[in-house]
């Protein structure tokens, strides 16, 4: 017997609308809530019209170049971290810096590496510039593992850290690396009588066309440190970094600076996970594998003490201390907050992040957007809180 059309509407009606159902509850993502980057009641700056820096800035000219009797550059140098194998990224990222910057002031190049440079490296990365190009290897008192860490103590803790997911827990010149670049690259006697470093990764990008010099820019505005990505870190790579932090400014408070950016530091209104995880720390931290930075702050008695009480705490093998929440905690604490400077105008990419301004001299980026991977990565973005608690400049 056939079925009365009314019924049949209404049965193909609850049919559609239980499809609509199982989309809803099993679409990608759809129990997942993720916080956006930036309120939704706020502006993300990026989206604004983006010039340079105010005030004085130098210009490229007869001084900048390469063999100038009478140099307009200052002391400072390109500073890389990089292996043999990693010489494809490291010939991308100078080509990209070089065509956007350095091709205009041609500041020095200084290779940094546990072993000795290929004449092949040497070779193709002096062709992709004019400037100098200099290829230190690390001593090996500043590589090597320090004598008080415990290899037994060291392996029980890779153990810990590879439950919790954390990435390169048990690769031991991960560890090596994050201590170097916390705590030694600056007494490497390449580096002796140089000021001011841009740290340049292989791999990364660079999009906009900068038309000033960086380094004089910094020296000229009085600043200490220049950023362009703002991160949380993985709280299970650091928990006690923070206590050790508290306790070594119990026995120190006349360091912490009357300016600091103390509530950037132990927010936990945004992530109360990560403050809860890491005993305290909001986790939010400048990502490192961009800065451009005075070493005459790693080079003060604040920091040195800083460093050395972290060093003999173990946690850069115990655990997983990376030099960004290591060097972004002691700026946090000991320098003026207005100090930190955020290059905004230097558009950026360190996969999967980005610093992307709005800008016609920027190509080869979206502006605005803070990831290219998946929309869950958005809530890692520290920049609200810089924002609220910092006062950017």
């Amino acid at each position: 017997m056939a079925i009365a059309r009314p019924v049949r509407v209404l049965g193909l009606a609850a049919v559609m609308m239980w499809c609509f159902f199982l989309y809803q509850v099993f679409r990608p993502g759809a129990n997942i809530k993720v916080p956006l980057g930036i309120p939704n009641n706020e502006r993300d700056p990026l989206l604004d019209p983006t010039g340079e820096p105010e005030g004085i800035l130098h210009r490229a000219g007869p001084g900048y170049a390469p063999d100038a009797a009478h140099s307009e550059r200052i002391n400072a140098t390109l500073l890389a971290l990089v292996r043999n194998s990693e010489l494809p990224g490291m010939l991308q990222a100078m080509r990209d810096l070089e065509r956007t910057w350095n091709h205009k002031f041609n500041y020095p190049w200084t290779f940094f590496n546990d072993e000795e440079f290929s004449d092949e490296f040497k070779k193709k990365t002096s062709e992709v510039t004019n400037a100098e190009t200099r290829y230190e290897v690390i001593p090996r008192e500043h590589w090597e593992v320090p004598s008080w860490i415990n290899m037994d103590l060291f392996q029980e803790s890779v153990k810990i850290l590879e439950e919790h997911d954390i990435q390169y827990a048990g690769m031991m010149s991960y560890h090596q690396m994050c201590r170097w670049n916390s705590g030694l690259f600056y007494k490497h006697p390449a580096l002796a009588n140089t000021q001011f470093y841009w740290r340049v990764e292989p791999k990364v990008h660079f999009f906009c066309d900068i038309d000033y010099d960086v380094f004089r820019f910094m020296q000229d505005h009085n600043k200490t440190y220049g950023f362009t990505i703002n991160l949380y870190d993985a709280p299970d790579s650091i928990p006690s970094l923070w206590p050790e932090t508290t306790k070594f400014l119990s026995a120190h408070p006349s360091y912490l600076h009357e300016n600091s950016a103390m509530n950037w530091l132990v927010d936990k209104a945004r992530r109360p996970d990560h403050n809860y995880k890491a005993n305290g720390y909001s986790t939010c931290h400048f990502w490192s594998n961009f800065e451009i930075a005075d070493m005459s702050f790693w080079r003060s008695r604040e920091y040195e003490d800083y460093f050395n009480h972290l060093d003999r705490a173990g946690g850069f093998f115990y655990e997983r201390w990376g030099d960004a929440p290591v060097h972004s905690i002691a700026l946090g604490l000991f320098e003026d907050r207005n100090r930190i400077h955020w290059f905004r105008d230097i558009g950026y990419q360190h996969i999967p992040f980005f610093n992307c301004p709005n800008s016609p001299k920027c190509k080869g980026c979206v502006t605005g957007r803070f990831t290219d991977g998946e929309a869950w990565l958005n809530k890692e973005d520290c920049r609200p809180n810089w924002f609220k608690f910092a006062h950017m400049d």
